[in-house]
């Protein structure tokens, strides 16, 4: 069985005032796979992630981790083998240290000390910041946030890794560190962003959403450049894409 596998089925989920967030998407994720989940806001993407942690249950369809389906009862292992990145940091470090919040996981499923320790010295240099690992979070700067938080899920030794706008409210520097950081894990990554030069550089692959629905699933290099279907789905095409109106040459992100 590979846990690195992610299945979803016929999925659909509609909100308690009537409103369908995600309308019968079908897509199979497998190991080692980058991609990229892009749309409108309103398309669905925030629902849909949330789904696939179990956070919310679909109305319709399944999602399966491996050879198990996500369900309330399989939720401490479908949370060990995927782990998820939010927006904002700040959702994720509320602890005195940098330290207690990268060891908050792996002490919640009672680990030894030792391992405990283990796992928060190794995520920390992963992502970098092993210097910060006893600095207050509220005094980190943007980028060190978001890596503080990526090491959070990453003590927890995660198949997947599951990310909602990791380059959000970034500056330029913190937006390239993040970047280097996500091309540099070799997990297995879903990525939701609004930031599309970001996408094509980490993801092979990307999903477009429109209105709940799947509008395009392929190589994230001819889906990007698709400018009739970036127009219609309410996106535009990555500036790395874009050409020079002077000299006509492709810019460089």
């Amino acid at each position: 069985m590979s846990h690195h596998k992610l299945e979803v089925k016929n999925l659909s989920f509609v909100y308690p005032d009537g409103y369908k967030a995600i309308d019968g998407i079908s897509f199979t994720i497998h190991h080692g796979e980058s991609v990229g989940i892009v749309g409108a806001n309103g398309a669905g993407k925030s629902t849909l992630l949330l789904i696939l942690m179990g956070v919310l249950f679909p109305s319709q369809g399944e999602v399966i981790v491996g050879d198990v389906r996500v369900t309330k009862k399989t939720l401490p292992f479908i949370r060990q083998r995927l782990g998820m990145v939010f927006q904002d940091p700040d959702d994720q470090l509320f602890m005195t240290t940098v330290y207690d919040d990268v060891a908050f996981g792996p002490r919640n499923y009672e680990l030894d000390e030792k391992d405990v320790e283990d796992r928060v010295v190794k995520a920390l240099d992963m992502v970098g910041i092993p210097h910060l690992k006893d600095r207050a979070p509220y005094k980190l700067s943007g980028g060190e946030k978001r890596a503080a938080a990526i090491a959070t899920v990453l003590s927890m030794q995660p198949d997947i890794l599951v990310m909602d706008e990791p380059t959000s409210s970034l500056d330029p520097k913190s937006r390239r560190k993040v970047m280097e950081l996500l091309k540099g894990f070799d997990h297995t990554k879903i990525i939701t962003s609004h930031d599309l030069d970001m996408v094509f550089k980490i993801c092979e692959r990307t999903i477009v959403i429109k209105e709940g629905r799947i509008a395009a699933d392929g190589l994230t290099s001819e889906i990007l450049a698709n400018q009739k279907l970036m127009d219609s789905c309410g996106l535009e095409v990555p500036l790395a894409l874009q050409s020079c109106p002077v000299c006509g040459r492709k810019n460089q992100i």
